[in-house]
């Protein structure tokens, strides 16, 4: 598998974080970051949960199946703009390229993202009540966005501290937003809104601020005036086109790799909206959530040990990044064989208590969902290592075979056996995903050391 080099070329900005900036994200260790990172995903990934549970407790499948159906459409349009610029610029180690021109990109394919999500439901056939909460979750998607590049820089000067605090912020308002709405109007709509509203106001009480952005960790008053002087020259979107041109041939391959990546859990239900209905969809919707609920602690994981790979790898230390690699996959691995038994044990009376007694009589589909998710936990954290390779064209063909696999197996699988069909899709495709983001690593350990090799 052959991969060519992708760089960020041109000059150092003038306006990058200060030398104290600096000093005090690198002195930050693995365990913080990975704690703060920890916590911040597990309130956030409470409340995400905590929304379903809202709507199967205050509704019915049918309005679970609205709100999982508005996420299944607006996803993967999203992921594609957004083009992972979190990733291109957190291993951009040399900040080549100013934080303003990433914010002006990332403005500009939100912008067009959301005409197509505009577009989408007339193209796809929704009906009006559908047609509403996709654009209004739409708009709360887009703004998550916009937050998850100002989590980027966050991330880069390793004030993941920061980043937690957003998560947390945005996760119990918008809980409190959407069960708001949906408890004085009994719709999905004015749920939605108030999500949109919450997301937002976080965005801009929070995450643009100077202070979050520009102060060091833990400096002396002083210090901190003089980091944050003049700072919003820093944080203010830049559209040179040079520089926008530079980041959408870095980042091209990337948001096909988003995109791909956001279509594999979103694939089965799209066929289970078109042969079973939006009943089925919600109960598939909340069964599958509390494996995603797992997959964000592997995400936070990941995040954690993001850069520390990036700069392992870029240094040519294998041995390190092996170690490192192996501690994420056999803490996701365990994680996986957990949620599996608990499953299996547990998962009648959990989907009874959690929802209603209509989801626990599909307590086969929580199990089955488990074991996908297992080894989903393991291909996600391969995934991470090969992103922080910098091997990305090599991962389309990887992605995209998933997605074929998930396509043709729920196709099969959903009419024949229904909703039990649709997890057996999922593992499917979790197995397929996972022996190809295999592969990818081991070319790229076998790439690591050689100096004429670079990875696109």
């Amino acid at each position: 598998m052959s991969s060519s080099c992708t760089t960020l070329e041109g000059p150092r900005p003038a306006e990058t974080a200060p030398p104290v900036a600096a000093k005090a994200a690198r002195s930050a260790s693995l365990r913080w970051n990975f704690s703060w990172t920890f916590v911040g995903n597990i309130i956030y990934s409470g409340c995400q949960w905590a929304m379903l549970v809202v709507l199967a407790k205050l509704g019915n499948p049918e309005m679970v199946g609205q709100y999982g159906l508005a996420l299944a459409v607006a996803t993967p349009i999203l992921a594609l703009s957004s083009l992972q610029l979190r990733a291109v610029l957190t291993t951009d180690v040399t900040e080549r390229i100013p934080f303003g021109e990433y914010l002006g990109f990332r403005l500009t394919t939100t912008v067009l993202s959301l005409v197509a999500i505009a577009m989408a439901p007339f193209v796809m056939h929704y009906r009006g009540d559908a047609t509403a909460v996709i654009w209004v979750i739409g708009i709360a998607q887009a703004i998550e966005m916009l937050s998850d590049l100002y989590w980027a820089r966050m991330q880069f000067h390793d004030h993941m501290d920061r980043i937690a605090t957003s998560m947390m912020a945005r996760g119990v308002l918008g809980l409190a937003a959407l069960g708001a709405g949906v408890f004085l109007t009994h719709r999905v709509l004015w749920g939605a809104v108030g999500l949109m509203v919450a997301r937002g106001a976080v965005l801009i009480g929070y995450d643009i601020r100077k202070q979050t952005q520009l102060a060091p960790q833990g400096a002396a008053e002083k210090e901190t005036r003089e980091a944050m002087q003049g700072g919003y020259a820093a944080l203010r979107p830049h559209w040179t086109v040079p520089a926008q041109l530079q980041l959408l041939r870095t980042a091209i391959t990337l948001g096909v790799i988003a995109m791909l990546v956001s279509l594999l859990p979103n694939m089965p239900r799209y066929f289970i909206a078109h042969s079973l209905g939006e009943r089925a969809l919600g109960i598939f919707t909340a069964t599958a959530f509390l494996v995603s609920t797992g997959n964000l602690i592997i995400i936070a994981m990941g995040t954690a040990a993001f850069v520390r790979l990036a700069k392992h790898y870029g240094a040519g230390e294998k041995s390190q990044f092996n170690s490192l690699l192996l501690k994420l996959l056999g803490i996701g691995g365990v994680l996986g064989i957990g949620g599996v038994i608990f499953a299996a044990l547990f998962g009648h009376l959990l989907l009874r208590v959690l929802y209603r007694p209509e989801y626990a009589e599909h307590t086969d589909l929580l199990v089955a969902m488990m074991v996908s998710g297992a080894i989903g936990y393991v291909g996600t954290l391969l995934g991470s290592a090969v992103t922080a390779a910098r091997f990305f064209k090599a991962q389309i063909p990887v992605l995209a075979t998933a997605v074929g696999a998930a396509a043709l197996s729920s196709w099969i699988l959903v009419g024949s056996r229904g909703l039990l069909g649709a997890a057996y899709a999922a593992i499917i495709t979790s197995v397929v995903l996972c022996l190809g983001q295999g592969i990818v690593v081991f070319f790229a350990l076998r790439k690591m050391n050689r100096p004429a090799v670079v990875a696109s």
